[in-house]
Formats: structure tokens, C-alpha cells, sequence
């Protein structure tokens, strides 16, 4: 198991470096960068004092020597600044990590809270009313994007209930309280939407261990519904809902920034975005690969997760 744990991190390291790799070389091949951006189109700035701002942002050098500077200095713990502020990038992680691993988390509760019971009753009731209703809920789920469903959500909690604030962020060291009131909207906004496709992976893993032979046999034998689901299916049913962990927190990620411009969270997402606006590469690179490292171990804890539910699963990684 230690031996699969480290050949995972090993096979990370090439991983990530390609969505570096790939990030600059899409950067790049945009018209423009980040002088173009900061002087504007119609700007009154001579072509010497551009290319002396190139100069002086490191542009002028090849894309791998750029890439290779980047890198080489990030491995010493030094991120660089921002090309379009001018502000460490450090400053900028340190203030919104935090909230952007708090909503991660705090959404992915919420989906697993309402998407399980649902996928198990949805099975459960396969073809009866209950089952096209949760089915109903899963397909709108599913087509309703987060920062729709969150401005759905400050309509009726903030302006017309007054129960939630409808915007803003208050840090957890600050009041515990008052951090979840401002959670609460962009959690669920973005647990909603999630928890829709769970709850479809939920129902075929609970149908597809509901037919299998050994479960007919404990109903034929007389045990009641309710425990054979206890007892039997929905341990081995989660297998395939821990083993899309990975692609769980990307769905969150991809979502993150729509929904912290619309709720005004101090996220890595909008972050992003303007600094994809801005062509700021060294910045943009930098939250791409956090972004990546998430995923990656989201990814790690569904394998090891796996491993500890499924001990075939543990033998053949550490035999690996």
C-alpha cells in the first residue's frame, strides 16, 4: 500500500507539469499578452515602451525559458508576483485558498447528504412514482448551472426571506457562525447541481447490486428490505460514487468562479478568470496547477478509500 501511495505521487509529478506546460502554450498562442492588456488597444504608448515593459516582465524571453524560470523558482518557494498587479502571488493564494477549500469541501457535503438517500431510494422504488420524481430532480439538477441556481437562491433567501446574507465572506478564525450564514447559499448552489449526478451513479451501482445473485437469495431467505440494504448493498454501491471522487471536485472547480462573482466569495475562481483576461500567465499557471493538485488528491483519497472498502483492490496497488 506505501508502495502504491508513492508511485501515485511519482506519476503526479510529470501530470502536473503538463497542465503547466499546456497552459502557457494555450497563453501564448492567444493574440496579445499581458502589456497589451495593461496599456489597452488605443492606449498612447510608444512600441519602444512596450517592448521595454516586455523586457522588464520577462516576454521577450522563449516560451521554455519563461516556463523554466517560472518552475525553477516556484521549487525554491518563490511564486513570483502577479504580471498584471504586481502583487505576490503568495498574498493572493494565502487569502483565497482557504475559502476556495472550504466551499470544495462544504459543497461536496452537501451533494453526498441529499444524492445518497436519494440514489438508495430511487433504487429502492425502481419504476414506482418516487423513482421518476428523484429521476425529475436528477435531469434538472443536472441542467441548471450553479451560478443560475445560486442567484435563484439570494432571490428567495436574501431579498425576499432576509434569512441569508447575499454576498460576502466572513473568515472562519472571525466567527464560525457568521462564515457558514455566508457559505450556506454557495454551498448548496453548487451541492445542488452536484448531487444530481451523484444520485444517478448512486441508483445504477444500488440497481446493478440489487440484482446480483447473493442479495436475491437473502430476499428469498426472508430479510427485510430495509436491512438487506444495510446489510449488503450500499457499501459496495459507494465504490463507484468514491472512485468518481476525482471528477466530483473538478466538477466543483470548473463552477467555482461563475459562482464567486455572482456571490461575491473571495475564491480561486474569479481570480482566474481575470487573470485569463488579463494574460497573466505566471498568475493563471499558478491556480490551474492548485486546481490540479485538488484534483489529483481527491483522486489519491478515492484510490486509498477503495482500498481500505475492497482488499482485492489493496493487494493488487501494492503488488502494482
Amino acid at each position: 500500500m506505501i508502495f502504491y501511495f508513492f508511485r501515485q505521487v511519482l506519476l503526479a509529478i510529470p501530470a502536473l507539469l503538463g497542465v503547466l506546460i499546456i497552459t502557457f502554450l494555450l497563453m501564448r498562442a492567444v493574440p496579445g499578452d499581458v502589456v497589451t492588456q495593461l496599456v489597452g488597444i488605443d492606449g498612447n504608448v510608444s512600441v519602444e515602451r512596450m517592448e521595454e515593459m516586455r523586457r522588464m516582465f520577462g516576454l521577450d524571453l522563449p516560451v521554455h525559458q519563461q516556463l523554466a524560470q517560472w518552475i525553477g523558482a516556484a521549487l525554491q518557494g518563490d511564486l513570483g508576483s502577479s504580471l498584471r498587479t504586481n502583487r505576490p502571488i503568495l498574498q493572493d493564494l494565502a487569502l483565497r485558498f482557504p475559502v476556495t477549500l472550504e466551499l470544495t469541501i462544504l459543497s461536496l457535503i452537501v451533494a453526498l447528504l441529499i444524492a445518497i438517500p436519494l440514489g438508495v431510494l430511487a433504487a429502492l422504488h425502481r419504476g414506482k412514482f418516487l423513482d421518476s420524481l428523484i429521476s425529475s430532480f436528477a435531469l434538472l439538477g443536472l441542467s441548471i448551472p450553479g451560478f443560475f441556481l445560486g442567484i435563484l437562491l439570494i432571490l428567495l433567501f436574501s431579498l425576499r426571506l432576509g434569512l441569508l446574507p447575499p454576498a460576502g465572506y466572513v473568515p472562519l478564525q472571525e466567527s464560525i457562525v457568521e462564515n457558514l450564514r455566508h457559505m450556506i447559499l454557495p454551498s448548496v448552489s453548487l451541492g445542488l447541481v452536484l448531487s444530481a449526478a451523484i444520485t444517478r451513479i448512486v441508483r445504477s451501482s444500488m440497481l446493478e447490486i440489487l440484482g446480483r445473485d447473493y442479495v436475491r437469495t437473502a430476499r428469498a431467505k426472508g430479510l427485510r428490505e430495509e436491512k438487506l440494504v444495510r446489510k449488503y448493498p450500499v457499501k459496495i454501491a459507494l465504490n463507484p460514487l468514491i472512485s468518481n471522487l476525482g471528477l466530483l471536485v473538478y466538477g466543483i472547480v470548473a463552477q467555482q468562479g461563475l459562482i464567486g462573482i455572482v456571490l461575491g466569495l473571495p475564491t480561486l475562481g474569479p481570480l482566474l478568470l481575470n487573470s485569463l483576461l488579463a494574460q497573466d500567465m505566471i498568475l493563471a499557471g499558478t491556480i490551474l496547477l492548485i486546481y490540479a493538485t485538488l484534483i489529483w488528491i481527491s483522486t489519491l483519497v478515492s484510490d486509498v478509500l477503495l482500498a481500505w472498502f475492497d482488499p482485492r483492490i489493496r493487494f493488487e496497488g501494492s503488488a502494482g
